[in-house]
């Protein structure tokens, strides 16, 4: 059983393609990082898998009716815009959404949802707040709750850790590690590959939208990949606190 199944999947613009015939599918129980330096096409294959973008080839999501794909996968775009002055808790609670018969007030199960939503990110001391008031940091946890909230087998998220602390980086990994620990599928498009080393169970790079490497963390990172596709150098290790990896110098072409 998969969650997600990309066939040849192609976006264009114009007729350049932006993402272009790439394969791969998503089980059960993987965290998988989406890397690959700024234009690679990260964002152009979530949303192009979403069926947010016309595509060619097959996406398996993208192939669901509307309610039923909000049922399968929730969504966090990198936008970080709130633009109603609701409370934190009513923000939240918009994730149950495709659970609900039409016009229908929340439920336990629904509130229930919010409530762990909540707790995993640590803002019961912010659910009455108003959320538009909230710093931008804050405003990024509350809308991964709302995806959280959303309680769908595959999480997609796009930058989820951008614009947060270092603890809030950390937490909102070990959160989508846990989600993928407990059987739920997370895919993360990230930029900051030690916490996509220390938590992902696999990664897949993206080069010029074309998919480079598909795989574990030690097998996607390697020298010639970096090289390749960052133009850098690494330090990876495996060490007893987990897998470090950090970005040590640009390469240049003649070196």
């Amino acid at each position: 059983m998969t969650r997600l199944t990309l066939d040849k999947l192609t976006v264009l613009r114009g007729a350049c393609p932006v993402i272009d015939a790439v394969t791969l599918a998503v089980g059960p129980g993987e965290c998988v990082g989406l890397i690959g330096p700024n234009g690679a096409g990260k964002t152009t294959l979530m949303r192009g898998a979403l069926g947010l973008l016309p595509h060619r080839g097959h996406s398996s999501l993208a192939a669901l009716p509307e309610r039923a794909r909000a049922q399968a996968c929730a969504w966090m775009p990198q936008t970080r815009e709130i633009a109603w002055p609701v409370s934190v808790e009513t923000l939240i609670a918009l994730g149950r959404i495709p659970h609900l018969p039409r016009g229908a007030r929340l439920r336990d199960t629904d509130r229930r949802a919010v409530d762990a939503a909540i707790a995993h990110m640590g803002l019961d001391g912010l659910r009455t707040r108003t959320a538009t008031q909230l710093s931008g940091g804050e405003q990024a946890r509350v809308l991964i709750a709302r995806a959280l909230a959303q309680d769908t087998p595959l999480l997609m998220a796009d930058e989820p850790i951008a614009g947060l602390d270092p603890a809030g980086q950390i937490a909102t990994m070990q959160i989508f590690a846990g989600l993928a620990r407990g059987g739920r599928s997370v895919i993360a498009s990230l930029h900051d590959l030690g916490l996509a080393a220390r938590h992902c169970t696999r990664l897949v790079l993206l080069g010029a939208g074309r998919l480079v490497a598909d795989g574990p963390p030690a097998e996607v990172l390697t020298q010639a990949n970096l090289r390749q596709v960052f133009g850098v150098s690494a330090f990876f290790e495996q060490t007893a606190q987990g897998p470090v990896f950090q970005p040590l110098d640009i390469l240049r072409e003649d070196g």
